[in-house]
């Protein structure tokens, strides 16, 4: 085992939106020995592809260039590498740029950049082999959408992209060869933690425990300030003043895997059990998180307060990784438009009774009806009884199409128009209505398993004595397994909450929880505010008793709940497939990336025992 210090590995990034700023505040903050950023959400690169090859994008994360920009004497000046995926669709591209700002101030920095994560070119031979398999396909339990059904389409120019999820093995490679500054398109979110701690500690590609530990800590700071206050069910504990200009993570990986996740002393925010736990729960897939180079098994993960902003975490388990890797493809869907309108005061439900059958009977009567693939008239809010405004008596219908033709989803707006005098008393919009007057393209998301034999991976270098160097990685890692079954399982016959008598009262009131989407999924996990509860929490939360807090948005024979417990964490854990559609690409819902389910089950009434009730 390795007897260096803990390496820090600092996160600047979670989205495309995080400013360069957070790049240079982390450099500056303090002592760091990385620096890794995450800028790709799933559908990030198949919004570049138009665009990129129009020449009207650069095909690469503008604000990862700003951060470098930023950062890069402090990057030299105090030895900092750098691991980001900023590169998008052309890391070439922003690697170039970055090389060339470091050679302009005689830095001897090397910049690299990865390249293998595209299969698009290849994507045909591979769909000809049969052997790119829905990612959910395994699980017998699980209905998938008829979109999904009916992959792929037709018409194989309407494919856009196909972007394998790396891992972490040739960024690891790279570094070993002297890179400082590694540029990536589409790899996994902890691949560049992964191979910065392996890199550091010199772990082999079988210490299946360490890179666990060192996937777990990817994944806790790879969503930027969601562990530091960011996105947090607990916000209401501080001041909201107190959450402005929060900080990204740290995360201190030692030769044991275990880390301790912290932020700098100089920077903002709050690192907590609760604040790591909610994190730590966040779009997972279940107690088996998975990754190219590991599978983590989560399951008696522990967390640990240490200090003030200081959490240690540890406990994971890990085994070889499965033989297969996500292939997220994006293909043209059609056209989709929205436009939401009003009511207030008395009869809402019958008001929008009246707007529906309205539109849906003029689109009946011209022959469109049967042409739209979607069209909802989504019910939001409700008026609060005896209003002191007008604005607390009023609610929303959002109306949404999608249909392959762009005429179709105009005919919506154009069947609204055509009765709009004889709408219902009160109705009111804004008169905005371009989503409709021009409706816009989406793209499906199929994600596929794809074997890891089929990628190969290069990395590139452009700076110093290792110009002309180029580094392929191929193939699987030396050892895998299958995942196997994914566990589900409800509390055991006999296991007892309390019988107290209770109250009916939000189910937020005692426990915290965290949602997020994973394609046409999404994930909830939840975790009692006093570690007295525990008991009445996990018995409470069966795979039932979900279906019944979702009340209306449950739908059988298209939904289906696993559910995990975490104990070292006190933790429930559910996915719910089929609840986003086929992904937030082309969903319906409002909440199309699952960040406000848990909110939404938080608020949910239940019978809480009074002894918990803080």
């Amino acid at each position: 085992m390795s007897s260096k210090r803990p390496v820090r590995i600092a996160n600047c990034s979670g989205a495309a939106g995080d400013p360069g700023d957070h790049m240079l505040a982390q450099a500056q903050g303090g002592p760091v020995d990385f620096i890794t950023g995450d800028y790709l959400a799933e559908v990030n690169l198949a919004w570049y592809v138009e665009p990129y090859k129009k020449g009207q994008h650069p095909g690469y994360v503008p604000t990862a260039l700003d951060g470098l920009t930023k950062s890069l004497d402090l990057i030299n000046e105090r030895k900092i590498k750098v691991i980001i995926n900023g590169g998008g669709l052309n890391p070439k591209g922003l690697a170039e740029k970055v090389q060339e700002l470091a050679d302009a101030k005689g830095y001897p920095l090397v910049v690299a950049y990865l390249e293998g994560d595209d299969l698009f070119p290849r994507l045909q031979k591979l769909l000809s082999s049969n052997d790119l398999k829905h990612i959910d396909s395994e699980n017998k339990q699980i209905h998938l959408s008829t979109r999904s059904q009916s992959f792929p389409p037709k018409d194989p120019r309407d494919i856009v992209s196909a972007n394998a999820y790396l891992g972490s093995r040739a960024i690891r490679a790279g570094l070993e060869a002297g890179a400082d500054i590694i540029i990536c398109g589409r790899v996994a979110d902890a691949s560049p933690v992964i191979a910065a701690a392996q890199y550091w500690h010199g772990w082999s590609d079988d210490a299946f425990d360490e890179l666990a530990g060192a996937l777990l800590a990817g994944h806790l700071i790879e969503c930027s300030t969601y562990i530091t206050g960011g996105n947090f069910a607990g916000f209401d504990r501080y001041r909201t003043e107190d959450l402005l200009n929060l900080a990204c993570p740290i995360a201190e990986v030692d030769a044991a895997g275990s880390c301790v996740i912290t932020r700098n002393d100089s920077l903002r925010g709050y690192v907590t059990t609760d604040s790591v736990k909610c994190q730590l729960l966040y779009e997972l897939q279940g107690n088996m998180y998975l990754n190219s180079d590991v599978k983590a098994d989560l399951t008696n993960v522990k967390v640990s307060q240490l200090e003030e902003n200081r959490v240690l975490v540890n406990g994971v388990r890990g085994h070889p990784p499965p033989p297969t890797t996500k292939l997220a493809i994006y293909y043209k869907g059609g056209y989709q438009g929205e436009f939401t309108i009003n009511a207030t005061g008395l009869n809402t439900s019958l008001k929008y009774d009246l707007q529906e059958l309205q539109i849906r009977n003029k689109l009946k009567e011209w022959g469109v009806l049967e042409s739209l693939d979607v069209l909802e008239f989504q019910r939001l809010g409700s008026p609060v009884e005896n209003p002191r405004s007008q604005n607390a008596s009023t609610t929303s219908l959002r109306i949404f199409v999608q249909s392959p033709k762009s005429e179709d989803v105009q005919k919506v707006f154009h069947a609204y128009a055509y009765t709009a005098m004889q709408h219902f008393p009160g109705m009111h919009s804004s008169l905005d209505f371009r989503m409709m007057m021009e409706p816009k393209s989406f793209l499906l998301y199929y994600p596929a398993l794809v074997q890891q034999s089929e990628i190969t991976q290069q990395v590139h270098f452009l700076g110093g004595k290792s110009t002309h160097l180029h580094i392929t990685v191929s193939g699987a890692p030396p050892l895998t397994e299958p995942l196997g079954q994914r566990r589900n399982v409800d509390p055991v016959a006999g296991d007892q909450g309390s019988d107290a008598d209770t109250v009916m009262m939000p189910l937020g009131r005692i426990a915290l929880a965290r949602s997020g989407d994973k394609g046409s999924n999404v994930n909830i996990g939840f975790f009692p505010r006093d570690e007295a509860a525990w008991p009445w929490l996990r018995a409470f939360l069966t795979r039932q008793k979900m279906q019944i807090l979702m009340g209306d948005d449950w739908v059988e024979n298209e939904m289906y709940v696993e559910r995990v417990e975490f104990p070292g964490i006190l933790a429930v854990h559910f996915v719910i497939y089929g609840a986003l559609g086929q992904g937030v690409s082309s969903s319906a819902r409002l909440d199309a990336l699952g960040k406000g389910f848990a909110e939404f089950v938080s608020a949910v009434h239940v019978p809480i025992p009074k002894e918990f009730i803080l």
